[in-house]
């Protein structure tokens, strides 16, 4: 029963990321984006590196056929129809849409968010119960990647209507839903621990979309040569960092 602490612990942090969104409040936008795109980059480096080098490698050590491939696909697919069909279904051309006027797309955030999270506590618990240092890690990754996406959706409920304090505890109450799917999957996967090593190749692939098709785009919009190189080697430093925690635990 110790993982199950852990795994309280592990979701309960990555929950707490999403105050930081009061943080971001005073910060001048300009500055606020020159902050965000080197997180981008780190998060995107930690998440190449934890599904590359933790989570795959962990998976493949119980389950070496074709099979964990085809997980890693349907995690890659699973996370795509979470974006697109749950958080951005109707946000384009808002402005032309008399959906604006209810600020459809906050709600959407929401629920896309909420989804989201529950998926991040399930995979936290899987890597928890296989070892320690391997949900250690996953954490780590985890909080790589929600610390840039929870400033964001701190600034789309706040353009959506909703007032900082509000959009603040709504943003918080969806990340609290990782908790519950922490719990969840402590007990479902305990009593089915064969599914877990898919559990992880199903986490490494959602990993490997977020990486490739939010975080590495966004960095792909910096051109200046100086920024560039900057970015190029935090992101280098995410996988390095992913490296260096394999290396620690080995």
């Amino acid at each position: 029963m110790v993982e199950i602490w852990w795994i309280l612990a592990a979701t309960v942090l990555v929950s707490l990321i999403s105050l930081i969104g009061i943080v971001t409040i005073g910060i001048n936008d300009k500055f606020l984006h020159e902050i965000i795109i080197l997180l981008v980059a780190l998060s995107a480096g930690g998440l190449l590196g934890g599904g590359f080098l933790h989570l795959l490698p962990e998976a493949l050590l119980v389950v070496s056929d074709l099979s964990i491939y085809l997980w890693i696909i349907l995690g890659f697919i699973l996370f795509f129809l979470i974006e697109k069909v749950l958080v951005y279904h109707h946000c384009h051309n808002v402005e032309q849409d008399h959906i604006l006027e209810f600020h459809a797309f906050k709600w959407l955030n929401l629920i896309g968010d909420s989804v989201h999270n529950f998926v991040d506590g399930l995979i936290l618990a899987a890597a928890f119960l296989v070892s320690i240092p391997l949900g250690i890690t996953t954490t780590i990754a985890v909080i790589f990647h929600e610390i840039p996406q929870e400033i964001g959706d701190f600034g789309v409920l706040v353009y959506g209507g909703f007032s900082k304090k509000k959009a603040l505890y709504l943003n918080f109450l969806t990340a609290l839903i990782a908790v519950g799917g922490g719990i969840i999957g402590f007990f479902v996967l305990s009593a089915v621990m064969p599914v877990t090593p898919y559990l992880l190749a199903f986490a490494a692939g959602g990993f490997f979309y977020i990486a490739a098709s939010d975080l590495i785009p966004e960095l792909n919009k910096e051109y200046t040569g100086k920024k560039t190189i900057i970015i190029t080697l935090i992101f280098i430093g995410g996988i390095a960092l992913m490296w260096l925690f394999k290396l620690i635990f080995k």
